[in-house]
């Protein structure tokens, strides 16, 4: 038997069961924001390798995509050079690949240890040999170092990754980030980025999902986009454009059908009968959770620091357009922050269209000073808050606190204060994932990415209905009959409308298994059950693997944040399942050399047996139709919660503040990517 809960923290200390605590965090990227792209040392003498192509290509088959990206790079210069090409780290991804073409030969990628891979590397390149290798800075970005790239000469680069995909309300989200958040200061000072596309910017992307899709969305590449559906779950994608800037993510936006019910799905692999399987399990509550009638208090936490300079009109259109959506039962306070933090509003003010006109204004005319101490801004919201009415705090930021409070414990033991509801909402790449994460976990609450290449309508879907409807509170999901270790602890705790349960984990044999859902709704017990198998020999999906091990890796980092792993426990631990499970990580490097090479070194070749076993996997699942994973079909878990007629489970209409939250984002993210357009039309000119 094997519970799943999110950790208690201290609740009840300060506020209610009715306060509810929801934090929009949207870092808007600089007018002259960054891109992915290859680097040059700025001062350097030679001129920048250029990047001759770029390719990806995207499967996203049920519960997790695979990217894979090829793009060649050309030295102008007329000296042999590195390559280095830095590109934002996407949310919980597994890099796994790394693949170097020169000439005639192709060198493959191998994880060792940080100061294993880079001395390695090291030396090869100090002999002039074909070498590279792939690194992780932080949250903030993947690097890739190519050497040598001859002189006048092209050489490509391949790498792949894995990520989960979860579905919100209905709807699924992939993200293919390329514009830089513009929050790292010292690579910002330092390095020079070339994120020209000389010729052909292309992504092919296919979705297999065994349950039927009403739409699918491009925004921002709909005229360079061919839509092709292949069956009501297959669906093919083809963008193509040329002369382009790599300063603009690429998302793809699918609706499952509206009708269909909650539901469970078991992803599985287990090749060998002798080892422990691993698993992904995805519940999909089929819950119609109720609005919250009374009216509402709203804080916007808004970051004018220095580094939001250049961010600060968006910021001011975004929470303008919140405010305007408010309704006159309804309150609001406005806190800044910066080096300190201050009241604007002098405390709660009614939102009546005079006191709303008066504060827009005063927002529109914010001006950015000093550094970012996100903690106090944070800490003067939490005051004066209102036991008896639900409140909202929007917190406006990219999340990189460098002044006053910064260590993540201080956030976790200053949420544990308080019974909240927190939505995360992080816009833009590089931005400070885990303590967000950090704060939304504390707090029970759900966080999720939005980007500069999101748009209104989706964003209003993925936040549909979160902050003004009930939620299901001390959830906990038990696993009786097979033995199951290693789990996403932490999960679990409260369910929000439209929010899905992805727990990986693994397994010890095959066999008969329950599944329980209990929660507490508005006050009464509420239980959900249903049985399934888990499977003896399972060989569709051996990712699973490396999906687990980066999610055990989100874990322990959560742990170190917060005091309950000592740091060297959890440093050895995340390097271990690196070189283990072939993941880059802040410990782990993946160093690419000829096989010679790694011959000479002593190199074992796991991530060579690794990738050849998800290859066939991969080339098996392409020849055959998309297979369901549901597992609780003859037993539906939630049989007695129908969808409401039209909104799909647990959806319903949008309500105006629903939407007025997620104007924030949309209006944020529309004046971003009409910025972006500008400068990558400013910059076309100036190239031609």
């Amino acid at each position: 038997m094997r519970f799943f809960r999110k950790p208690g923290g201290v609740r009840g200390a300060v506020g209610s069961c009715w306060t509810t605590l929801a934090v929009l965090v949207v870092g808007a990227a600089a007018v002259d924001a960054r891109a992915g792209g290859t680097l040059t040392p700025k001062g350097a003498p030679d001129q920048p390798i250029l990047i001759l192509d770029h390719h990806v290509n995207v499967v996203i088959n049920n519960g997790f995509a695979q990217t894979e990206v090829s793009q060649t790079f050309f030295n102008p210069n007329d000296a042999d050079l590195e390559a280095v090409y830095s590109f934002p780290i996407p949310r919980s991804a597994s890099l796994s690949e790394m693949t170097i073409y020169a000439g005639e030969e192709e060198i493959h990628g191998e994880v060792l240890t940080k100061e294993e891979a880079e001395r390695i590397y090291g030396e090869e390149k100090d002999k002039g040999n074909d070498a590279g290798l792939a690194q992780k800075n932080n949250y903030q970005t993947f690097e890739f170092l190519v050497s040598p790239v001859r002189a006048q000469a092209e050489i490509r680069l391949r790498f792949v990754y894995y990520q989960p995909i979860q579905i919100d309300t209905g709807v699924g989200r992939y993200l293919y980030p390329l514009e830089d958040g513009g929050t790292d200061e010292a690579a910002i000072s330092f390095w020079t980025t070339n994120e020209k596309v000389e010729g052909t910017f292309s992504v092919d992307l296919e979705l297999k999902t065994a349950h039927p899709v009403s739409d699918v969305r491009t925004p921002g590449f709909e005229a360079a986009a061919t839509i092709d559906q292949i069956d009501e779950g297959h669906y093919r994608v083809r963008v193509e454009t040329t002369d382009t800037h790599l300063n603009r993510d690429f998302v793809f936006y699918y609706r499952l059908r509206d009708d269909l019910p909650g539901r469970v799905e078991l992803l599985a692999y287990r090749a060998d009968p002798d080892k422990p399987g691993t698993f992904m399990l995805i519940v999909t509550p089929g819950l119609d959770l109720q609005p919250l009638t009374a009216g509402a208090d709203y804080i916007f936490v808004l970051d004018v620091s220095g580094s939001m300079s250049g961010k600060l009109q968006t910021l001011g259109h975004g929470v303008g357009k919140a405010l305007g959506r408010l309704q006159p039962q309804d309150r609001f306070r406005i806190v800044t922050f910066w080096t300190s933090a201050q009241e604007e509003t002098g405390g709660w003010v009614n939102a009546t269209p005079e006191n709303v006109s008066r504060a827009i204004r005063r927002v529109e005319g914010l001006s950015v000073k000093g550094g970012t101490n996100l903690y106090a801004g944070i800490e003067t919201a939490l005051r004066k808050l209102d036991d008896d009415r639900a409140t909202s705090i929007i917190l406006v930021t990219d999340a990189v606190t460098n002044t006053g409070v910064i260590d993540p414990k201080a956030f976790h033991d200053l949420l544990s204060r308080y019974d909240v509801r927190f939505f995360g909402f992080l816009m833009g790449n590089n931005a400070n994932w885990p303590l967000m994460r950090l704060i939304c976990e504390t707090s029970g609450g759900f966080y999720a990415g939005v980007s500069n290449g999101d748009d209104i309508i989706g964003q209003i879907i993925l936040a549909k209905s979160k902050v003004v409807h009930e939620c299901l509170h001390d959830a906990e999901l038990r696993i009786d009959g097979v033995k199951v270790f290693d789990t996403t602890d932490g999960a679990i705790g409260k369910v929000y409308r439209g929010q899905q349960l992805v727990l990986f984990g693994r397994y010890a044999e095959g066999g008969a298994a329950s599944l329980t859902l209990k929660a507490r709704l508005t006050g009464e017990d509420k239980t959900y059950k249903t049985t399934f198998e888990f499977p003896d020999l399972d060989t569709d999906n051996p990712e699973l693997e490396r999906l687990w091990a980066m999610n055990r890796i989100e874990a322990i980092e959560m742990e170190r944040l917060i005091g309950s792993l000592p740091s060297s426990e959890a440093d050895d631990a995340i390097e271990s399942l690196g070189v283990e499970y072939q993941l880059v990580t802040d410990y782990t490097s993946m160093v690419v050399l000829s096989n010679a090479a790694f011959e000479e070194h002593g190199i074992e070749r796991r991530n060579q047996q690794r990738t050849a076993i998800e290859h066939s996997a991969q080339a098996q699942r392409r020849s055959q139709p998309v297979r369901s994973y549901r597992v609780d079909r003859s037993q539906p878990m939630f049989q007695h919660n129908a969808p409401r007629p039209g909104g799909g489970t647990g959806g319903g209409a949008i309500d105006p503040i629903t939407g007025s939250v997620v104007l924030a984002i949309g209006g944020v993210g529309l004046l971003a990517r009409r910025r972006n357009q500008k400068q990558g039309e400013r910059q076309g000119g100036e190239s031609s």
